[in-house]
């Protein structure tokens, strides 16, 4: 248990020195945390309308953060290359990210056009329904992920790796509150970029 909790701090801290430099990325993953964890309560009462609170607010702002606010030239502070970061990346880099989001994206279409999602699902008859199912198959895709991702880490690296990523993801919104909270407040301030990553030490 002592080297998974280790690899757990490794993987937290690599996330956040590596890719959340941008005070604006830090406050949208705060509103981020937020959601999810509103998210997890719905889960145990409404699954979809959990699931579609994570995709549409959750998700959104977590992702629109890395992709239009967070540095993408050499990273001084860590010595690192955009490119090395990405090719290191435990979880989802950017380029997975494409493709998960726009997986993501094209279910609401194809809802559309196959109602009954070739008999998977009952067919909607209103607008109600359509977002019930959506967020079914919204959550389905939010499970098959994660496993996804996990059982490429148990090929790639080993099984510890892929279940200390699984927890992190798990628990990444009760983090991020702790890490980000006071990140509108310095932005509010006029700093973009977080100075304190430079001074600070791995765990």
């Amino acid at each position: 248990m002592q080297t998974f909790f280790k690899e757990l701090a490794t993987q937290r801290w690599d996330d956040h020195r590596y890719y959340h430099h941008s005070r604006i990325n830090q406050s949208l993953h705060l509103l981020s945390a937020v959601s999810f964890l509103v998210a997890y309560g719905l889960l145990l009462v409404d699954p979809p309308m959990a699931a579609l609170i994570a995709w549409l607010i959750g998700m959104t702002t977590r992702q629109a953060g890395h992709f239009f606010f967070e540095p993408k030239g050499y990273d001084h502070v860590n010595e690192a290359t955009h490119e090395y970061k990405e090719d290191v990346k435990v979880g989802y880099n950017l380029r997975r990210k494409v493709v998960l989001m726009g997986v993501w994206a094209l279910f609401p279409a194809l809802l559309l056009l196959e109602p009954a999602l070739f008999g998977i699902l009952t067919p909607h008859s209103d607008w109600s329904g359509f977002l019930h199912n959506l967020g079914l198959i919204w959550l389905i895709l939010g499970v098959v992920g994660v496993l996804v991702r996990m059982a490429q880490l148990f090929v790639i690296k080993d099984v510890q790796a892929g279940l200390v990523w699984v927890t992190k993801i798990l628990t990444d919104p009760f983090h991020d509150i702790k890490l980000y909270h006071k990140a509108p407040v310095f932005l509010l301030r006029g700093e973009l970029i977080d100075p304190t990553i430079a001074s600070e030490h791995a765990p």
